[in-house]
Parts: structure tokens; C-alpha cells; sequence
């Protein structure tokens, strides 16, 4: 059979942008969709095949995704299923017992797609609160929970949302969504590395992945089935809809663009592994069909309103990104990092993101995305001057000072920007330059542990006096494990960092560590 990738990826050929578009092209053509071929109606199942629950996200105040995927064996090749697709019903209800049903329809569980089911439902009334469930032959899944959003000009009174990222399943038990769960929130933010790609055992202290590092579809579709096998990640899955974004271990550790931490991996063979690994993600998370990929391509970044209290703006800071500066490595603020070259967001991204701010009206315009905009250094022993991460915004210095600089200029009304990634809690005031301590604070980061990657951390770390007395920006630091629970409302913006007392072993209890305010208005953080 004829490959048609062949001609593009003949080993030494330069994968310059005619070559990296004619790629995409071929791949986007993959019609994965499966729409036209025929659908088999499945009369029963020998195991249970909702093993992965059910799950909703990407709300708006007339409509909402539903999710599932068939998989009676989710840890073959396959989930058990044959290579065809499947009638699923699906219905929605005004009560969690099913009875005042609202909405119903048939969809389609095609192969292509690993079985799973998204379902855009329309025709839904704004600020109200949903039940679903999906049936396959004499299968039914759970039932769900969901929600609409406010209407665009709604004055909402509140809204109450979890922010969280970083779940190693190998470092620690996801105990805190059992007190998620209880907090009843109105949706929640997963910021990233909702699955870490390494091999079994490499970080295994609490619980082992199944396999080596993951490269293939099946590969990547058996870690997220790994995942979702735990009940209360289900769970929180079920309960309110969530809004996601990945980081970098959704393909592979700190990559940028179509460059792999590896740097002698060819970046032909690299956007290979992203377009199974981006085709995987729009499988298992509740997506629209806006994010249906396009081989190595994903559109992920996205707005929602909740009302006029606040814009959500949920930000991809991996697909467009330059290769981190200095090699990657901790380093000083340096012509590397100030080259206006550098981006995290690519200049299409950058341009909607300016946009989407200076068009809105909300009291609240919130930036969710994945790595630290504050500007946060440290000394080790033997270093002069602080260091800075590469891979977060420090690396980007240039856009970072001029994103914030627009935020002032145009007068952007409260930006608070949520973030993930380091696997620490941080409430940082930012500033066009954070190295100014006495210029004014432009906008509120507020920065969420890991879920359970790290382990159980430490409550005060021993360097922690020091770096916030380097660091005048930095409000709150801790490196425990946990999320944030955030409580909004057109006067105040409230951040609980929740943290566990443990997650290596069960019965972690939940705490609020510290309460993080910031009034409408007035960007500095007050901390109780």
C-alpha cells in the first residue's frame, strides 16, 4: 500500500513550514470522525462497557458536551470493542432520577475515535443545573451531572469553581477529589498533565503505570483508561462539568512545539507521537467538535462567559511555544530570555487572546493556562544572581512583560490568571516588570498545587523565608498537595488553597491552608 506520509518524511529532509503543512494536510485528512460508515446496534455486552465513566465540559448557557467512551476491556488494544461503530442513546433530565426528561438523541461510537461519545446538546436553559446518562444495548452508564452558564448579559450573583492540575498516578492517590466533590462546585479548570507518559515504575511509589513510556494511540489510550479507572476521578467527572487544557505531559515531558525534551528525536518522528497523543486527549476529555484533530494540529484554546461576572479564557501554552531558551536549564534573565522571538502562545493565539480582553465586559476576565507568569527566582550556593525556570514564563520574558503591559494599558478590568504545573501553591501579584517591587500591580495569579504529583510535599519548605523575602510579588507559598477553590462574586475574588495532610497513603484529610482575597478593583492580595 502506497504511504502517502513517505514523500514528506524521507529521513535528512528538512522540516521546514511547506513541508510541516503539507504533513498536517495528509494527516487531517484521517477521517476520523467516522462519519458514513455504518452503525451496528449492540443488543448486549458480556462485561460492563462504561467503564470510564461519564463526564460533561466546555458549557456555555445553552448547551454542554457529554462524554463517554465504550471499553468492557479498557486495558487492550481496542477497550474490547470491534472495529466498528456503535449506536449509543444518550438523554438528558431536569432531576437526577431521570424522569423529567428534557433532551434525548442517538449518537455514534465510532473506532476511529476509540469508541468514544461526544455529544453537543443545544436547546438548554442558561443557569440551570442537568442530569445524564448514556445506554448501550442493555448497558447504562451512571448518571451525571452538569450545568449551563448564565446568559451573556446575566448579572450572576456568584460562582463557585476548583482549579487544579498535576496528577502523577504513580506519586499519590487523587484523595482530594473526594473533598472536591463535596465543595459542589459550578465547574471545574484542569490545567494539565492530567496523565504523565513515562514508563512503569519510573516514579513509582504508590501505584504503577501499565507499560513502557507511551508513544501509539493504544498506548496512550490504555494510560487514560489507567486513569479514569480511579473511582474518584470518576467521580468529580460526573459531578460538574469541567473545562480543560493539557501541559506538557499529555505528549512528553517540557516539549515545545514540534520539539521533543530528547533533542535528537526528528521533529517528523516527534509530531508523529503528538498527533497520536492529540488525537487521544479529544477522545477521552468532553471536547467540542471545534477541537477534532487535525493530525499533529489541535485547536484547544477558548472562551466561555459566566454571565457579566467573568470571562473564561482557557490558554494552550504548548502547541505554539519557541524551544525553551538556555538549553532548558535554570538561568539568569538574559538576552535569551528577552528575545522577542520566544512565545508561548504564537502570534494567532496572542492575537485572540488581545482581543477576546479588550472586547469584554466582564467584572472578572480570567486567564487559565499552564505555567508561571510570575516572576519568581531563586539562588542555589553557588549562583550570584537568581535563576528562573525555562519553561515558564520567565523563559518568555519578552511576551510576558508585554502581555502584562496590555493588561494595563487597556485597562483590562480584574485579570486574575489561574495557573498549574509546578506542583506548589502560589498567589502572586504581577507586575509589567515583577523585578520593580514598587510599581503597581497590574493582575492576581493564583497558582495550584499538583493533585498528587510530588507525593505528600511539605507545608514550609526550608527555603521558603528566603525566597519570599527575594521575591516581594510572591503573597503565599506552600508544596503540599491539593487544588484551589475559588468563590466569586462582582465584589470580591476568593481563592481557599485546600491541601491533604497525604496522598501516598488513603484516608488524607482535606484543610483549607490559607484564604487568598482579592477585592473588585484592587489587584493586591489579601492572605488569612
Amino acid at each position: 500500500m502506497h504511504d502517502p506520509l513517505a514523500s514528506l518524511l524521507r529521513p535528512g529532509q528538512p522540516l521546514d513550514r511547506r513541508t510541516f503543512a503539507a504533513y498536517g494536510a495528509v494527516l487531517g485528512a484521517i477521517p476520523l470522525l467516522g462519519r458514513g460508515d455504518p452503525v451496528r446496534r449492540v443488543r448486549s455486552f458480556e462485561s460492563d462497557p462504561f467503564t470510564m465513566g461519564v463526564a460533561s465540559g466546555d458549557p456555555d448557557a445553552t448547551s454542554v458536551v457529554l462524554w463517554t467512551r465504550l471499553a468492557p476491556r479498557p486495558f487492550e488494544p481496542g477497550g474490547g470493542m470491534r472495529d466498528d461503530s456503535v449506536a449509543v442513546a444518550w438523554e438528558v433530565a431536569e432531576d437526577e432520577a431521570m424522569t423529567k426528561v428534557v433532551r434525548r438523541g442517538d449518537a455514534r461510537a465510532s473506532a476511529k475515535l476509540g469508541h468514544s461519545v461526544h455529544v453537543e446538546v443545544a436547546g438548554l436553559l442558561p443557569d440551570r443545573w442537568y442530569w445524564f446518562r448514556f445506554t448501550a444495548g442493555d448497558a447504562q452508564s451512571p448518571v451525571g451531572c452538569t450545568r449551563t452558564l448564565p446568559a451573556p448579559d446575566a448579572d450572576a450573583a456568584a460562582m463557585l469553581f476548583a482549579v487544579t492540575s498535576c496528577q502523577n498516578w504513580e506519586q499519590g492517590l487523587f484523595t482530594a477529589y473526594e473533598q472536591m466533590a463535596k465543595d459542589e462546585p459550578d465547574f471545574v479548570f484542569h490545567l494539565g498533565d492530567y496523565i504523565y507518559e513515562y514508563a512503569a515504575g519510573r516514579n513509582g511509589k504508590v501505584r504503577t503505570h501499565h507499560g513502557a513510556e507511551i508513544q501509539s494511540v493504544d498506548d496512550y489510550r490504555m494510560r487514560y483508561a489507567q486513569y479514569r479507572s480511579d473511582p474518584l476521578l470518576q467521580r468529580m467527572h460526573a459531578r460538574c462539568p469541567w473545562f480543560v487544557t493539557w501541559d506538557d505531559h499529555e505528549v512528553d515531558n517540557n516539549y515545545a512545539d514540534d520539539v521533543s525534551e530528547q533533542k535528537d528525536v526528528d521533529p517528523r518522528d516527534f509530531l508523529l507521537r503528538r498527533a497520536n497523543a492529540y488525537q487521544v486527549y479529544y477522545e477521552v476529555m468532553p471536547l467540542r467538535v471545534r477541537s477534532l484533530p487535525r493530525g499533529p494540529k489541535l485547536q484547544l484554546y477558548r472562551q466561555a462567559s459566566f454571565g457579566r461576572l467573568a470571562e473564561l479564557l482557557v490558554l494552550d501554552t504548548r502547541q505554539y511555544r519557541t524551544d525553551q531558551p538556555n538549553g532548558d536549564r535554570r538561568s539568569p534573565l538574559n538576552s535569551a530570555t528577552l528575545d522577542k522571538r520566544n512565545t508561548l502562545l504564537g502570534g494567532a493565539q496572542r492575537v485572540w487572546l488581545k482581543q477576546a480582553l479588550a472586547e469584554s465586559r466582564a467584572t472578572w476576565n480570567v486567564l487559565a493556562q499552564q505555567v508561571m507568569m510570575g516572576m519568581v527566582g531563586s539562588m542555589r550556593k553557588e549562583e550570584k544572581v537568581p535563576h528562573y525556570s525555562m519553561d515558564q514564563w520567565p523563559g518568555y520574558a519578552h511576551e510576558r512583560v508585554e502581555l502584562v503591559r496590555f493588561l494595563a494599558e487597556r485597562r483590562i478590568a480584574n485579570p486574575v490568571v489561574l495557573t498549574g504545573d509546578i506542583h506548589s501553591n502560589w498567589c502572586n501579584e504581577l507586575r509589567v516588570d515583577d523585578l520593580q517591587p514598587d510599581t503597581p500591580v497590574i493582575a492576581t495569579e493564583f497558582v495550584a498545587t499538583s493533585l498528587s504529583s510530588g507525593g505528600n510535599g511539605s507545608d514550609k519548605p526550608r527555603d521558603h523565608d528566603t525566597l519570599l523575602a527575594a521575591n516581594p510579588g510572591v503573597k503565599f507559598h506552600n508544596r503540599q498537595r491539593g487544588y484551589i477553590r475559588c468563590a466569586v462574586t462582582p465584589k470580591t475574588w476568593t481563592s481557599d488553597y485546600v491541601v491533604m495532610d497525604k496522598v501516598e497513603q488513603p484516608g488524607g484529610v482535606a484543610s483549607v491552608r490559607a484564604k487568598c482575597t482579592v477585592e473588585a478593583g484592587s489587584p493586591q492580595v489579601h492572605v488569612s
